[in-house]
């Protein structure tokens, strides 16, 4: 579903990403795991097109997108949540996942898509009204796949989900993404939390200094002497 081929992106003179490749296959669930610093975040901002690939190709569903507007991808089926949840503070529950229908004009079915989004989180149901700044950060973080959810992707890059919650809460926020995997749309994942991302995922790649230095299959990862030592506390 999705390639990257010897991507390099960066801000100004600064190379933040040096000839990544990787793939994700439909219906997968893939992590990316890394120091802060390695290039994570960027990869995905790369995907999404708010940082413009300077080199390589990105490839979804057999089209180059890297030279694409992010609206334009987020139209092709690929959406972005993105670190630290950056919901709309001042905007009702209600206004904040109608903005994530923004590119689509069917009215009836983006209302129907609202009410599954309810259903996956019904603690948003009962705060429908209410202004998202005010919501608790688990709520922020419902609310933030929720608005994901209403652009119908096929493909979801999570940036950094578990930023800033509870371990309670960061449990059941990691459990919602699996289920959305399960129900057959795509996952990539950058995510610290090493642990808790591989056991989720089926299969992961590693990023120090803007390369991609392993990957395989999660499970194997997590064996992974470098892996334990550097990620997983030894």
């Amino acid at each position: 579903m999705l390639t990257l081929e010897r991507v390099a992106a960066g801000y100004g003179r600064i190379t933040a990403l040096h000839g990544v490749s990787l793939t994700v296959g439909a219906a997968e669930f893939v992590c990316l795991i890394g120091a802060n610093g390695a290039g994570k975040s960027t990869t995905l901002k790369t995907i999404s097109g708010l940082v413009r690939a300077g080199a390589g190709r990105i490839v979804f569903d057999g089209q180059e997108i890297q030279r694409l507007a992010p609206q334009d991808i987020l139209r092709r089926g690929i959406a972005h949540c993105p670190e630290g949840r950056r919901v709309f503070p001042h905007m009702t529950v209600d206004e904040n996942l109608q903005m994530g229908a923004y590119v689509r004009t069917d009215g009836v079915a983006v209302a129907a898509d609202r009410e599954r989004v309810f259903g996956h989180f019904p603690i948003l149901a009962d705060r429908r009204r209410q202004a998202a700044g005010t919501l608790s950060g688990g709520e922020q973080q419902m609310l933030a796949i929720g608005r994901c959810l209403m652009a119908r992707p096929r493909l979801i890059l999570f940036d950094e989900p578990s930023l800033g919650l509870a371990p309670t809460v960061t449990e059941t926020v990691f459990q919602i993404i699996a289920g959305i995997q399960r129900e057959g749309t795509t996952v990539l994942m950058v995510e610290q939390n090493a642990y808790m991302a591989l056991q989720l995922a089926g299969r992961a790649y590693v990023m120090e200094t803007g390369r991609i230095t392993l990957e395989g299959p999660a499970k194997e990862l997590m064996q992974h002497d470098h892996v334990k030592r550097a990620y997983m506390g030894g």
